[in-house]
């Protein structure tokens, strides 16, 4: 109510002042021009007719003379008042005279609109001040610490929540003991590392960690983005800095974690600030911070980043983040006990099976596998079904890779049959090779922004190393799109332009870098030259001459050519059954990698209805 009230009174304020604003314009308007000489204003008036409207007499001595072509003057005469007879003349040339006090109505109203003025700039100056005041008054205190600091007993995150990444819980037990038991550690002498880096890939879960350690420790944990402590005003992210090392002090034991360090541990001078800008000014409070902590406090300081390399080397020595967990992606088995995380409680069907879902989500992160999990939830939802199946996890995978399907997008069915061959083209090759990864499933389904077919190799089992003929059969499976078109077409489309530029770059790859070159040898050729501050490579340094740059170029051609030859003799050589394939293909848009295997071994009969196919 007194809200309404307040806001009442404000709008008649503000109309005031318009008001105010709009007599003073008006009178403005009207305001007087020229002064003239009494013996002129009776000259004026004549014997007869005048120019002469209005005369207004004022108390103060002065007449304003307003004529008719709206011209106004002023006259002083303070006489003319008792002057009745040259009154009573202008009176009847019809003239119009009046009587005026000299304080008029104006004055009122630039009095009343001078106040209104003033407590409209003393309203708004209080609703400013607590409008910024909200929020714990951060308008004010905008140098304190906006780290958002979770009480133990709403930490329900432990490491019964965290799967795939074991090594990095193990290092983190002891952390978790530190913070419950300190003097188990003092008494022997021991020191617990000031700070914990966890490094890792994005979405492997890095800051779960961190909220896992908090819960099993069950302590404070002020949680911080390292861009929050840049501002633009100097000196505000040092303030902050002090302010959240001053909190944590308070809350002993506790965790500080700071999430994507590298937006203010960057290597310290790589800027085209140079050295004394407000990053680094951060950065060098948080180093002092660090320093000057007791150890004994119980205060543990984490940090998370997926760039460690770009990372100030002060901030990583001794004393300070002396201890660095890695947190990589999972491997087969981390996934599936990630996925059993993420399906607790979650209506499943018997044919669900979270072992195979492991082992076709190779290069899943934990933030993948989540998503996984909550597409095929909406997509049994959206199927009008209340428990989730195994095809759903086939269409969310398909999802995640490729993108959702745009099955109302208009194809010609000759361009149909062009993306059906070129994907054909991909599998056969990919099952005709040793060491290609198997083929999952074909699809001729529209996906994404510009897919309009996919072929889905799955590895057996994650690799970590790769050979020379892996990676030749790689190059060849690459090219076997293009190869098919030209072989049934006799033509070229665009649609092989991702598939030729990946070869490429592996071709180059191998003869640049991993030394698996017939010509060169065990040799490397070229310098990546990384800045730090941007934080990405931008060029590669040639130490070569431009012999052997020809030379470079032309070993990659040749790779390029001979698996692009033999592609083409592998698909010749399999012509009949490709072009049966692509029948079964074009029918049913989508082929798992078992009944394309059946196929090409002749056995046609284990193809399941049409209606069965995933939709």
């Amino acid at each position: 109510m007194n809200r309404n009230i307040g806001s009442v009174i404000f709008l008649i304020l503000i109309a005031l002042s318009l008001f105010w604003v709009y007599e003073g314009f008006v009178s403005s308007k009207s305001a007087i021009e020229v002064n003239m000489s009494y013996s002129e204003f009776m000259k004026r008036i004549g014997d007869g007719e005048t120019d002469i409207a209005r005369v207004v007499i004022k108390d103060d001595g002065n007449l304003r003379v307003e004529t008719k072509q709206g011209r106004a003057y002023s006259v002083y005469a303070p006489w003319f008042v008792y002057d009745v007879e040259n009154i009573n003349k202008i009176v009847s040339y019809g003239v119009i005279v009046e009587g005026e006090k000299s304080v008029d109505s104006n004055f009122w109203i630039n009095v009343i609109g001078n106040i209104a003025i003033f407590v409209i700039t003393l309203l708004l100056f209080a609703f400013i001040i607590r409008g910024l005041g909200r929020n714990n008054n951060q308008a004010f205190t905008f140098t304190k610490s906006r780290a958002e600091k979770v009480n133990p007993n709403k930490m329900k995150v432990t490491f019964k929540d965290v799967a795939g990444v074991d090594e990095a819980v193990e290092e983190l037990k002891e952390t978790v003991e530190f913070l419950k038991n300190p003097s188990k550690f003092t008494k022997i002498g021991a020191r617990m590392p000031k700070g914990i880096l966890l490094v890792g890939p994005p979405g492997t879960g890095k800051t779960l960690l961190a909220r896992a350690v908090a819960g099993e420790a069950n302590v404070p944990f002020f949680h911080i983005s390292g861009s929050d402590f840049v501002e633009l005003f100097v000196g505000v992210g040092a303030a902050r800095v002090r302010d959240l090392f001053e909190q944590a002090k308070a809350n002993t034991p506790c965790i500080i974690f700071i999430d994507e360090i590298d937006a203010v541990g960057r290597h310290r001078g790589a800027g085209l600030g140079g050295g004394h800008d407000e990053r680094e000014q951060t950065l060098n409070q948080l180093l002092v911070e660090m320093d000057g902590f007791d150890v004994n406090l119980a205060i543990v300081v984490m940090a998370a980043t997926n760039r460690p390399d770009i990372l100030d080397p002060a901030l990583l020595r001794p004393g300070r983040f002396d201890k660095k967990v890695v947190v990589d992606p999972p491997d087969v088995k981390g996934r599936e006990e990630i996925l059993k995380i993420h399906l607790r409680n979650k209506p499943l069907d018997r044919d669900v099976d979270v072992s195979v879902l492991a082992k076709r989500t190779m290069g899943f992160v934990g933030a993948d596998l989540e998503n996984l999990v909550n597409t095929a939830a909406l997509l049994a939802v959206r199927n009008g079904r209340n428990i989730i199946k195994m095809d759903d996890f086939e269409e969310a995978i398909d999802r995640v890779i490729a993108g959702p399907a745009r099955k109302s997008k208009v194809i010609s069915e000759k361009q149909k049959r062009i993306v059906a061959y070129h994907e054909v083209g991909h599998a056969i090759i990919g099952s005709s090779l040793p060491n290609s990864d198997p083929v999952h499933r074909i699809s001729i389904t529209p996906r994404g922004y510009a897919a309009l077919g996919y072929t889905l190799h799955l590895p057996a089992e994650d690799k970590y190393l790769v050979s020379k003929n892996e990676l030749l059969d790689n190059i060849t499976t690459l090219l076997g799109g293009r190869a098919a078109e030209e072989i049934v077409f006799g033509d070229f489309t665009s649609g092989a332009s991702n598939d030729i530029e990946r070869a490429t770059e592996i071709a180059r790859k191998m003869v640049c870098e991993y030394g698996m070159s017939d010509t060169f040898g065990p040799l490397a050729w070229g310098k990546t030259e990384q800045e730090v501050f941007l934080g990405k490579e931008l060029t590669r340094i040639r130490n070569y001459s431009e012999e052997v740059a020809k030379m470079i170029d032309q070993e990659v051609e040749n790779i390029i050519k001979t698996c692009y030859e033999r592609a083409r003799e592998i698909l010749v050589r399999n012509r009949e059954k490709m072009d049966q394939i692509v029948a079964v293909l074009l029918e049913r848009e989508v082929m798992s990698g078992e009944e394309l295997r059946a196929m090409l071994n002749g056995n046609e009969e284990v193809l399941p209805p049409q209606n069965k196919t995933i939709n």
